[in-house]
């Protein structure tokens, strides 16, 4: 038998629906001449067969009081062995000695316990195994959960208006397991369902519309969890449903459950299924079913629910298809599509057979549309569903010979539907060894890939195989099914998934099957990877779209459409039949609703004579309606137009109808709102609302007024008819009682009978006040106001109330403000019609008051009684104003106080109380006057201070204080530092109760001087300082000395490059520099001799004075005396065009005579000195800005030309 092994394996998968190929394998003997020899004690009951499961195990969820059962059975020759697996781990049950174990079956059960059952959770599979094979269950899982319990909720109320729709919510307890729900209400009565009120099957309580009798307040949602045998009863929810203020509006209807147009199921075939309409609307909408593919079988489905549930059992492959519910009403119509696909299973059928019999193996199949089905013997069977493949291998083996070349018992097996055979199997469950050494792997994964090898015992034969597993090409965003108005864009989306290793895939659009590229029509289509854009959508563009991500080794595609929707077309062809008095029928042709349904029409009318000529709303009605009959009122002229309305919007307005006119008839009602509004004495105000001028039904509208006093049966009526409100009626008397009432009147005749209501006359201002007004000191901040009651005849209107008026004059020491009629503070108090006493509170003791009482009704305030004066006594006084603590060393504390600002009598004196951390109290007495006290208390003890006044009557409200003395101060030794480039930061924490000290921050730099510096006085309460002008890149070490004491110490390295520090030469000692000074100064003054001496002897020109400055500036010197010049020189000076031209100063020669002359050189310096003492006289430029060259004109007047110090003599 060959071996395969792998060099990596992957692990345990799910198995796909697809199922993967055996190997069709054929062990049944040739015709020959073989013998086979038969054991002579051989007998049928040796025949040998596999595993094959009887009972699978279900899955089960279970709470912590259930028993738990997982039942595996199988048969087999020999009896199969059973071994589970939970979650692709080995899982013995025998070990556990929680479960029991069925002898002769896989089975094993738990029993209900109080202990966690959490661990058995999970996924299960039997494996039933003997020499010819294993089986294996289906999977089972056990769910376990908790008990459900009701969580704390809020109370939930409603209030909605009569003809809304409402849903209640039933929030049931999160649980895999679902629920049972009841609608009860407080005495556990089931709440009445019907066609408006229904059940949803998510538990909450759908109400189409609401009606008065809706209104409770114990509508509640019961969950009963029938495995776990307990009922959990949620919050009663209060619904109100308010009457509404207008005539309840029909409504059409609309989804409650579910929600959009369109929703679908994927379902397996066998289970059971159920689809929900709910809706809302005026009158209860009724519910229909279709199947808009084919015919809805009433033998495979049922409804429930008032046909609010369509119910599929035992759904099969048959029932795909659409199914759409229709909720219509009289005013319109609204569907949804359920799209339901359903998937069918492939199994097994085992067949005994004899050689040469002739068999038929039967493979049926279901699908919409039908598959095509081939399955020849000994080939690959395929199977087309839906353009995906699904492959059937036949295993035909021929277990045991009976007799030579005669009949014989032959098993024929298919693969199951999760691509597993009921074959031998490996170690891993997926992978199977078939007997010609063919290795096949079930739902292959990405672990799967790698290398196989295959080796033949006995023998050197070796072969390798790699296997390369990749991912399918998903669309995971696949095209949707757009609706778009006429000349918007549209965007196709197809967001796919490629397998990282394959190569970018192409991606093919098609519009009805036929490709579409962005070259055949450039204007229309713009294709962007995987985005189809369409700028401007046409009626042409309808159609389905197919997204093709296509790869070298699959194609994905998906599909979606554009439907093209604009407003509809106005309806055309109205007209008006069957006219009356007031009424009229209107019929219409609908227009196109260009692909989106019509989902009302709108009926307005305009009335011709009047001369604000508007169009108004007058009626709607359902999109399926082509006519309506049309209430009218007397004495109009009506035309009307329609307009159709659907998801887009509105249509334009239908060319409008004739005019058609009502006849005059009586008013059909009377005004509303009649009412006396008086407000002048004896007057009495009759008004109402006026009517709409459409209700005046007829020419000559009036309103015919009517009124009489209330005295028994009364006189008759007086009647006044005017066009309009109001009638004031003059000379009644004040606050009389009235009978009124109005009726509407026309030329043809009166309205109906009018209501009468009560009304009264204008009222005045009362006339007295209340008299024996009293007063009763009930304490020192309460006192009781009494008076005798008003005469009626005096208030002149009706009684709203009496009116007490507080004045408050100030303290009792304060007797002259009452003297001199100067309240500083006066307040109100009213009271109800019916009160003669009041308790007024609140008042300060010791105080002086005054009050007065005057009636109120609705007209204002009469007059106030006499003022009645008194007194509040004595109280004990309020907290004083303030306490302060003062603390002058570690052993004293000294209070600071001042008197209360509310003293309510006269201030005896004070009570001083204070006490340790400990309950132990000290007290002291203390005289009104004082105003400080010093105490000497513990250093280390906190305290605190009751300190309160009082007077005759005893005690006040205490101010409180707490504190401790405060420490001697020291400055701080937890510094933390923070260095820059030439500063420190040095931050700390102040101690707590400790006095501020001033401190300095001794700093050396340790390769410098041995000389230390200090900071400013620094506070030890700033927490914060900086150093400041310490060099970068240097290190220094930092101290605080405190009384002859090292309190800190520390050393710091500043930041950036080290500063290299210039040594002080001789140059600048302050020796050196007097030295220098003295010489100069003397030097000065030689200089300033030796010019006076000199400029006392000078020679100068007349000419020179006379010509100007410039040009004896521009003259050169004579060597041979100072200031003397010859008469050739001054010619020759004054007829050069240039001052460079023959002249000496242009001549190297003379320049170096020139430099070499002392006595040049002296004169220069004393003209540059002098020149530089005289301010205003001349400018003289820089040096640095000139230039040395003897060319340059200025330079050499400015430096060399004597005429300078001349001029400055002169």
């Amino acid at each position: 038998m060959p071996a395969t092994s792998q060099q990596q394996v992957g692990s345990r998968g799910r198995c796909a629906a697809l199922l993967l190929p055996l190997l069709l394998l054929s062990v049944a003997p040739r015709p020959g001449n073989a013998t086979i020899n038969i054991p002579s004690k051989y007998k049928i009951r040796d025949l040998k067969s596999p595993p094959v499961i009887t009972a699978q195990p279900e899955s089960v969820t279970t709470f912590s009081a259930d028993d738990i059962t997982l039942t595996c059975e199988a048969t087999g020759n020999p009896p199969p062995t059973f071994r589970w697996v939970k979650d692709g781990v080995e899982f013995d049950p025998s070990k556990d000695p929680e479960l029991s174990v069925s002898r002769d079956s896989g089975t094993f059960s738990l029993t209900a316990k109080d202990g966690p059952i959490h661990q058995y959770q999970g996924r299960y599979n039997c494996y039933a195994s003997n020499v010819l094979g294993t089986a294996v269950s289906n999977e089972a899982r056990i769910v376990t959960e908790n008990t459900p319990t009701l969580q704390k909720e809020k109370k939930v109320s409603k209030k909605v208006e009569e003809g809304e729709s409402v849903v209640l919510p039933c929030n049931p307890p999160n649980s895999t397991v679902a629920p049972v729900i009841h609608w009860m209400d407080k005495k556990l009565r089931h709440i009445q369902q019907n066609e408006r009120v229904i059940q949803g099957r998510d538990g909450n309580l759908y109400f189409s519309h609401v009606t008065e009798a809706d209104s409770r307040d114990d509508y509640t949602c019961n969950t009963q969890f029938p495995s776990a045998r307990i009922i959990v009863l949620k919050e009663p929810i209060k619904l109100t449903v308010v009457p509404s203020n207008s005539v309840v509006r029909n409504r059409r209807p609309q989804m409650m459950r579910p929600t959009g147009p369109s929703s679908s199921y994927l379902v397996l075939s066998g289970q059971n299924l159920d689809l929900e309409c709910i809706a809302q609307g005026l009158p209860s909408p009724k519910i229909q079913w279709i199947r808009k593919d084919g015919v809805l079988s009433e033998s495979r489905t049922s409804k429930d629910s008032y046909d609010r549930v369509l119910r599929f059992k035992n759904i099969s492959v048959s029932d795909s298809g659409e199914y759409q519910c229709t909720a219509t009403n009289l005013q319109g119509i609204i569907t949804h599509t359920y799209s339901v696909t359903v998937e069918g299973t492939v199994y097994g059928v085992m067949y005994s057979v004899a050689e040469g019999q002739m068999i038929e193996l039967a493979c049926e199949t279901f699908g919409s549309p039908r598959p095509n089905v081939t399955c020849p013997l000994g080939e690959m069977g395929k199977i087309t569903h839906n353009s995906q493949h699904i492959y059937i291998y036949i295993y035909i083996g021929v277990l045991e010979i009976l007799h030579p070349f005669k009949k014989a018992k032959m098993n024929i097996l298919c693969v199951n539907r999760e691509g597993e055979t009921w074959g031998a199997l490996v170690a891993n469950p997926r992978m199977s060894q078939l007997l010609d050494g063919s290795l096949q792997i079930s739902n292959a994964s990405l672990n799967d890939s790698g290398q196989y090898t295959c080796t033949v015992s006995n023998s050197r034969i070796t072969i390798t195989a790699e296997l390369d597993v990749l991912n399918k090409t998903v669309i995971v965003k696949p095209p949707l099914a757009l609706r778009i108005q006429r000349g918007k864009p549209a965007t196709l989306t197809c967001e796919y998934q490629v397998d990282s290793r394959q190569d970018a895939p192409q991606v093919q659009w098609r519009k009805n099957l036929q490709k579409l590229t962005e070259s055949s029509d450039s204007d229309k289509y713009m294709i962007d990877e995987s985005t189809l854009i369409i700028p401007d959508v046409k009626e042409e563009d309808e159609g389905t779209y197919t997204c093709e991500v296509i790869t070298t080794l699959d194609i994905a595609e998906a599909s979606g459409s554009i439907t093209v929707v604009d407003r509809p077309d106005p309806p055309t062809q109205i007209q008006m039949t069957e006219p009356k008095d007031r009424s009229v029928t209107l019929s219409w042709t609908p227009g196109d609703d260009h692909n989106s349904p019509v989902l009302e029409y709108l009926i307005e009318f305009e009335e011709t004579e009047y001369e604000r000529k508007e169009w108004e709303e007058l009626s709607r009605v359902s999109g399926n309606s082509q006519r309506t009959t049309l209430s009218l009122k007397p004495f109009l002229s009506y035309r009307f137009r329609v307009i159709a309305i659907n998801d887009i919007g509105k249509s334009d307005p239908s060319m409008y109808t004739d005019v058609i006119s009502t006849p005059a008839a009586p008013p059909d009602s009377n005004p509303e709102g009649v009412r006396s509004d008086s407000i002048d004495p004896g007057t009495l105000l009759i008004t109402w609302k006026e009517m709409d001028r459409r209700s005046f039904n007829g020419p000559g509208f009036e309103y015919k007024v009517m009124w009489r006093k209330v005295l028994g049966s009364g006189p008759s009526w007086h009647i006044k008819s005017i066009k309009s409100p109001p009638l004031i009626i003059t000379d009644v008397g004040n606050f009389s009682a009235f009978e009124i009432k109005v009726q509407a009147v026309n030329e043809m005749g009166e309205g109906p009978e009018p209501k009468s209501t009560i009304g009264y006359s204008g009222e005045d201002y009362p006339l007295e006040a209340p008299l024996n007004v009293g007063v009763d000191l009930i304490s020192s901040t309460a006192i009781k106001v009494v008076w005798a009651p008003i005469k009626r005849e005096t208030v002149r209107g009706r009684l709203q109330g009496y009116k007490i008026s507080l004045m408050y004059y100030g303290p009792e020491s304060r007797r002259e403000h009452v003297r001199e009629g100067k309240p500083s503070n006066i307040s109100f108090v009213m009271t109800d019609s019916n009160e003669e006493m009041k308790v007024l509170g609140d008042l300060l003791p010791y105080s002086h008051y005054a009050l007065s009482v005057s009636v109120i009704n609705n007209k204002g305030e009469g007059p106030q009684s006499d003022p009645l004066t008194f007194h509040t006594p004595e109280g004990v006084p309020g907290p004083p104003s303030s306490l302060l603590l003062d603390s002058p060393s570690e052993t004293e504390m000294i209070l600071h106080w001042t008197p209360p600002s509310q003293p309510n009598g006269i201030l005896k004196g004070y009570i001083l109380r204070y006490q340790q951390d400990n309950p132990m109290q000290v007290e002291k007495n203390i005289d009104h006057g004082v105003s400080h006290v010093s105490l000497k208390l513990d250093p280390h003890s906190r305290y605190r201070f009751y300190l309160r006044g009082y007077t005759s009557l005893g005690e006040g409200l205490p101010i409180i204080r707490e504190g401790a003395t405060t420490l001697d101060g020291v400055p701080p030794s937890n510094i933390s530092l923070s260095t820059g480039e030439t500063s420190v930061n040095l931050t700390w924490v102040s101690k707590e109760r400790q006095r501020n000290v001033g401190f300095f921050i001794h700093y050396l730099k340790k390769d410098g001087t041995c000389t230390w510096k200090h900071s400013e006085r620094v506070n030890s309460s700033q927490s914060f300082y900086t150093l400041r002008g310490l060099q970068s890149g240097s290190e220094y070490r930092l101290k605080i000395d405190f009384k002859n004491k090292t309190l800190w110490e520390d050393e710091i390295q500043t930041a950036g490059a080290k500063f290299m520090e210039v040594r002080k030469g001789f140059v600048t000692e302050s020796w050196f520099i007097g030295l220098i000074s003295a010489l100069v100064l003397l030097l000065l003054v030689l200089l300033i001799l030796c010019f006076i001496k000199r400029s006392k002897g000078g020679k100068y020109s007349v000419k020179e004075k006379e010509e100007g400055q410039i040009d004896s500036e521009a003259r050169p010197m004579n060597n041979e005396g100072f200031g003397e010049y010859s008469d050739n020189e001054e010619k020759r000076t004054a007829s050069q065009p240039s001052l460079c031209e023959d002249s000496k100063l242009c001549n190297d020669d003379a320049l170096d005579d020139y430099a070499n002359s002392n006595s040049v050189q002296t004169e220069v310096i004393m003209d540059e000195s002098l020149a530089s003492q005289s301010s205003g006289v001349r400018d003289v430029p820089d040096p640095g800005t000139q230039e040395s060259s003897p060319l340059n004109p200025a330079t050499a007047i400015s430096h060399h030309g004597l005429p300078n110090s001349a001029a400055l003599l002169d």
